[in-house]
Order: C-alpha cells, then sequence, then structure tokens
C-alpha cells in the first residue's frame, strides 16, 4: 500500500531558534513528500516527483540520541492503571501501536521552560515532541528517536503549527487549520486525487496535506495514532501528529542514531536531499542553542 507524507502549503525555509514564527524571509523549499515504505509486507510506490533524491547522505551531524545530554527530556512520572489492548493496538506489523505503559511519563514543566525559551519552540509543541519521545523510548527503545528530530520537521512542515496564522492551543489543537496545497501534479507535486471525500482537508477533487506535521489522508488512515488513548486521532491536533511521526519514522526497525536509520526515516517523510539538510540543519540549531 502506498503511503506518503507530505509538507506544507508553499514550504519554507525553517527560522532558527528565537525567529519570530511570523517572519516570511525564509528561503523556499518547496517539495512534495514521498514515502518508500513496507506497511504489512506491501512496498509502496514513489507518488510523486520531488527535488534531488539521494540514495545515502553523510550528515554533518546526527540529531543526539534521546540518552545523550541535548537529545534527553526531564521527565515526570505519573502511575496508571493497565488496561486491555484494542484490536487496532494488536496490529502492531501495519500500526505500530504496542501496549500502554503501566507509568506514563510526560516531560517536566521546568524542562519545557526552559528548552522552549532556548530554542523558540512554542512551548505546546515541544510538549508533544518531547512526550512522543517517552513514548517511543517505552515503544521502541531501540529506534532512539529524540525530540530534536521531531522538532525540526514540525519547524519545516509547518512552522509548528503557525504556519497558517494561529497557534496551538491549549487541548493541542491548532486555532487555525494547517492545509496544504492540493496534491494536483503542479508545484513539484504528485497528483493524489481525493481519497477522504474531503473529510480531513476540505478537498473532495484532491487529496492535501494535513496538520501540523503535514500527513496526507491515506497516511494518516493507516499512522494516525490518538496521544491519548482513544481511538479518535486528529492530524490538526499536535499530539495525536508528534506521535503518529514518531512512529512512522521508527518504522521498519529504524535506529536514529546511526546515519542509515536517520536518513532512511527523514528521505521516508520527503524523498528529497534539500528536505533532509534542512530538517538536519534545524535540529542542530536546536541543539546547540542548549549548549
Amino acid at each position: 500500500m502506498p503511503v506518503t507524507v507530505s509538507p506544507p502549503v508553499d514550504g519554507a525555509r525553517p527560522q532558527p531558534p528565537g525567529a519570530s514564527a511570523t517572519d516570511h524571509s525564509w528561503k523556499p523549499v518547496i517539495a512534495a513528500c514521498t514515502a518508500l515504505v513496507a506497511v504489512a509486507g506491501v512496498t509502496g510506490t514513489i507518488l510523486a516527483g520531488v527535488s534531488t533524491v539521494v540514495e545515502s547522505a553523510a550528515p554533518r551531524s546526527l540529531p543526539p540520541g534521546p540518552t545523550e545530554s541535548a537529545g534527553s527530556v526531564e521527565a515526570v512520572r505519573e502511575d496508571t492503571a493497565p488496561r486491555e489492548r484494542s484490536a487496532t493496538e494488536e496490529s502492531a506489523d501495519t500500526r505500530p501501536s504496542p501496549m500502554a505503559a503501566e507509568v506514563a511519563e510526560e516531560a517536566s514543566p521546568e524542562w519545557l521552560d526552559r528548552v522552549s525559551a532556548a530554542t523558540g519552540i512554542p512551548r505546546r509543541a515541544l510538549q508533544a515532541y518531547a512526550n512522543a519521545q517517552l513514548r517511543l523510548m517505552n515503544e521502541q527503545p531501540h529506534c532512539q528517536i529524540s525530540w530534536p528530530t521531531l522538532a525540526a520537521i514540525g519547524s519545516v512542515e509547518s512552522r509548528h503549527g503557525t504556519y497558517a496564522g494561529g497557534e496551538i492551543g491549549p487541548d493541542g489543537v491548532t486555532t487555525v487549520k494547517v492545509i496544504g496545497i492540493p496534491l494536483n501534479g503542479e508545484n513539484n507535486t504528485a497528483a493524489i486525487p481525493d481519497t477522504d471525500g474531503g473529510r480531513l482537508d476540505g478537498d473532495t477533487e484532491w487529496d492535501r496535506a494535513v496538520g501540523p506535521m503535514q500527513f496526507i489522508p491515506t497516511t494518516w488512515e493507516i499512522w494516525g495514532a490518538d496521544a491519548s488513548g482513544g481511538d479518535d486521532p486528529d492530524p490538526h491536533n499536535i499530539d495525536d501528529t508528534a506521535l503518529s511521526a514518531a512512529r512512522y519514522l521508527c518504522h521498519q526497525d529504524r535506529v536514529l542514531t546511526t546515519s542509515e536509520g536517520w536518513w532512511a526515516g527523514i528521505l521516508s517523510y520527503n524523498q528529497s536531499e534539500r528536505y533532509g539538510n534542512d530538517v538536519l540543519d534545524v535540529a542542530n540549531d536546536y541543539v546547540n542553542a542548549l549548549s
């Protein structure tokens, strides 16, 4: 089954830490996101022609892992009662959703205040990235995904959910929906006719990328996860979409502290060398802001 994630409305070179979310002086980066992902044993096909594709790339410096200083998250713990897994959660091969931990971890308020102030990442968005990291450390500890990578993708894709002029509300939902351009074969996009009747993107003719992490409807149908433990994932909710992106990047047993694993994950999100380098630059900017 083809799987695709797609980037933002017109794409933009992400801002450096501390820059205003309304700054429009970024360098344009327009590319259709593609993926070559195996789901339930079926390899997806490339759905769009994009910027230069690389089979391998040597990153200047990979983002740190979750146990390294700049990649770690200071967490608070809350005991929770075990719960039974749903039928959906049992289907780990097609939509990884392991058993919930008996001890839930969340990023500490003090850590969020400090890192948000240093990096310029909106605190509510940072909370989602950090909590997704903590969740994946429990679910798939081998993956080693960390918040700088998720935050960099959120910045490149939608300026942390602020692209359309809104912000992320206290409940994690963007106050203004971020909807990408129509995937109609123009502007370096794939031609993807509507697959969801416009339910997610409001377009009944063509699919569009939606939400802070810019998933297209077909990908969200497979990977969309409700971070609160319910069964109604919302691509416009930063908690849901950050967790979904983390699981997507970790798919196929990737290890994101290795060059092979990190680049495989990023290029599955958007098979463009330019995109990957942008994400890497922003992730390193965030890490350097903490030094």
